[in-house]
């Protein structure tokens, strides 16, 4: 189907901000100029706000005012700049992807199996012509060499040629242009020396040129292809149909688009569940340690939230959907990689400004080593060889993938560490804070009230007080029935407002509830209050027996006193902002051994005290979870929040950590370090080269297949140092501010 015959507004979606939005799979991207070149040219136009290329996906993500533009002039520019717009679907992109990388491998083939007996044949030149070989069969090789490069420069170049002429028909540059430039003024040069019986042809270079630049474009694509698999992990985890349970009881197979929120859908043992939903019917143990980072599988029962991309195991589950096509939590940690992996960093535009000035400028420094050399007094062919040589030897390809490369590799090591980016100069500016500001309730502590470990009660009585608890609304006995995993309510239990719940098992009474409900005295509940300064109290009594306190309060994070002090000896400075009362933030000031702290801040006063410290010139990290903390998160120099954040503050952070651990925040600042120093050695690798490389093109010291060498072999030096990060971020067991 062509472009004009498709109705692009069907594929136009509305953000958050009521602005028009469409993905598009882009063909023709090669390198980091082709980037630029969409980008600036779809922000000319009048009503694009933004547009992002990501180079691993080709996935252009465009947005605009619908008042002032609509997709045509969009799909019409890409096309005027010569490329192709497609709808994106993962699948398409991958099946183009494997297209084109089975597409560069054969031509890498053929130009290997040429340039091999190309060679041979060359090898017998120059030995032949050190001992004195006939005119005629020096001809004849050259001839056979000709006969064998030329369908192969065809073949295995119309890659490289084909890019070249869709960018000069649209009055632009790409690497390209100076790559077919390169082989062509070889090839030609050859057959005209050929034709000439002169004593030298450089078929063997152009060939071995061709062979090596399709080594480096094929380890580019690699590259590529082991980006787009995290986005493809991700989409395994993804159905695409649920089975909708009819008003009969039946159930029938449906697209996830067309479930609507209140919909059943039916979920077997051991399937993958597709909606967010809340369970209707039905027990059982799911693997959502996509969502919470808990390995242990979690016992859910009638009411409990569950997830898309998270596994069922053994039970039969009847859900009420409350997202399925769009907006699941796995839909939001997809877009929060994709924007990550959009995002333009300090580096990337350093890095895009650079690839944007090559091609005018290595055209005009081979131009000068072609005149230069010739006004010097050499011959117009070794000059342009020479020419041909500087040509390519500067390709910037290096510099293109120096910093893509690592980020592409960091969200891997982001995302194994349960964190998911959220802008694309957040990795930079991790690296940079030297202070950490945490919220207390729900950053610090969990975000819903649970049971304390140090509750005192036996296993029989555990279950019993949870069993009770299932009978009661009240939000603490809700945090008990939870704690405990308790299934089914005691029979006769019966709850008495305002006080708790009680209930006759063998005669024996039990009580649920206030402490005065239970008996408690007000001595007993001092003492527990001494105990559990930042917990409420709920009361279990069996019988006569004194009645057991049972914490419950919302309790500090896995790891975070262990997480605090590792931060702290690698020198941060750790303060708490919290809006919460004296005693509680007092309280986990102490147990957290943080001296720095401020109760009762109004949202204001966060950010107040924040930008205080940004006047000292520090850099801060903001780690806060509600919606008071949204406008702290967005006045410090980078922040996180914890996934159960309220949209507002997700929205607002840099980054969001997965799971009731706060150890991903450690993890985040170490894996930021390691990219950045990975980032700035990207960077020196490919300045040095071309300090180094130039010169030695320029004066004569490089042949064109050197050159091809050289360029091929500074890709792939960058890519694998870029893979190094993987090894070199485990290393260090806790960041430090000085790294």
């Amino acid at each position: 189907m062509s472009a004009p015959e498709r109705d692009w507004a069907a594929f136009v979606t509305n953000t958050d901000d009521g602005k028009a939005h469409m993905d598009l799979a882009v063909d023709g991207i090669t390198c980091a100029a082709c980037m630029y070149e969409i980008e600036r040219g779809l922000q000319k136009l009048d009503g694009v706000e933004k547009a992002r290329v990501n180079l691993s996906s080709h996935r252009l993500s465009v947005d605009w005012d619908e008042d002032k533009t609509n997709p045509s002039p969009i799909v019409d520019m890409l096309q005027k700049l010569g490329y192709k717009a497609y709808p994106f679907d993962p699948a398409q992109v991958k099946s183009r992807g494997d297209a084109v990388g089975k597409e560069i491998l054969r031509a890498l083939a053929v130009s290997g199996f040429a340039a091999m007996n190309i060679m041979l044949l060359s090898i017998s030149v120059w030995s032949g012509n050190a001992s004195d070989i006939d005119h005629e069969t020096r001809a004849f090789f050259h001839w056979i060499s000709a006969l064998i490069a030329l369908p192969t420069v065809v073949y295995s170049g119309r890659i490289f040629f084909r890019s070249a002429y869709m960018a000069i028909k649209t009055s632009r540059l790409n690497m390209d242009v100076p790559i077919t430039i390169g082989v062509l003024l070889a090839t030609g040069l050859s057959v005209w020396q050929t034709i000439s019986e002169a004593e030298h042809a450089y078929f063997d270079s152009a060939v071995m040129l061709l062979f090596f630049l399709l080594v480096g474009r094929y380890c580019d694509h690699l590259m590529r292809r082991k980006t787009r698999s995290f986005a493809e992990n991700l989409a395994t985890l993804k159905a695409e149909s649920a089975a909708k349970i009819q008003e009969d009881g039946s159930t029938l197979d449906v697209p996830l688009s067309k479930l609507t929120v209140g919909d059943r859908v039916l979920v077997r043992a051991g399937e993958r569940i597709s909606v967010d939903g809340r369970i209707a019917t039905g027990t059982s143990e799911v693997d959502q340690s996509l969502v919470t980072g808990e390995t242990l599988l979690q016992a859910v029962g009638e009411g409990d939230l569950v997830y898309a991309g998270t596994m069922n195991t053994y039970g039969v589950l009847e859900i009420e959907v409350t997202a399925a096509a769009k907006g699941t939590l796995l839909d939001e940690v997809n877009k929060l990689l994709e924007t990550a992996m959009e995002g333009r960093s300090k580096y990337v535009h350093i890095a895009d400004r650079a690839s944007q000035l090559y091609a005018p400028v290595v055209h005009a420094a081979a131009l000068l080593t072609l005149i230069g050399w010739i006004m010097l007094g050499m011959a117009w062919q070794p000059a342009l060889v020479i020419a041909i040589s500087v040509l390519i030897i500067t390709c910037p390809c290096a510099l293109g993938l120096a910093i893509p490369a690592v980020q592409v590799v960091a969200s891997g090591l982001f995302f194994n560490e349960r964190v998911l980016l959220n802008a694309g100069d957040a990795i930079e500016r991790l690296a940079s804070v030297d202070t950490i500001v945490f919220d207390k309730t729900g950053t610090l502590t969990l975000p819903e009230a649970s049971l304390s470990q140090k509750h005192g009660l036996s296993a029989e009585q555990l279950e019993l007080a949870g069993r009770l608890a299932l009978s009661s609304s009240h939000p603490l006995s809700q945090a008990i029935a939870r704690a405990t995993g308790a299934q089914q309510s005691l029979p006769d239990a019966k709850e008495l407002a305002g006080k708790g719940v009680e209930a006759q098992i063998d005669g024996l009474q039990m009580k649920l509830g206030s402490p005065a409900f239970c008996g408690v005295s007000e001595e007993q509940l001092a003492q527990a209050k001494e105990q559990h300064p930042d917990a409420s109290f709920v009361a279990f009594q069996m019988g006569d027996e004194t009645a057991h306190l049972l914490p419950v309060g919302q309790f500090m994070r896995e790891g975070a006193v262990e997480t605090i002090q590792k931060l702290k000896d690698a020198g941060f400075a750790i303060e708490i902002l919290s809006g919460d009362h004296a005693g509680a933030v007092k309280h986990a000031a102490d147990l957290l051994d943080v001296e720095s702290w401020k109760a009762g801040l109004k949202p204001q006063d966060k950010i107040d005290r924040i930008e205080e410290l940004k006047a000292q010139g520090k850099k801060v990290l903001m780690v806060g979870d509600g919606l008071n903390d949204a406008p702290s998160l967005a006045a410090a120099n980078v922040s996180i929040s914890p996934v159960s954040a309220v949209h507002v503050s997700q929205a607002a952070a840099d980054a969001v950590f997965l799971g009731d651990s706060l150890a991903p925040v450690m993890s985040a600042l170490q894996i930021s370090q390691k990219a950045r120093w990975v980032m700035n050695q990207n960077l020196a690798i490919s300045v040095i080269y071309n300090l180094i490389a130039v010169p030695f093109a320029v004066l004569g010291f490089v042949t064109p297949l050197v050159a091809a060498l050289a360029m091929s072999g500074s890709s792939i030096i960058v890519t694998l140092n870029a893979v190094r990060l993987r090894m070199i971020a485990g290393t260090s067991s806790q960041p430090s501010q000085e790294a």
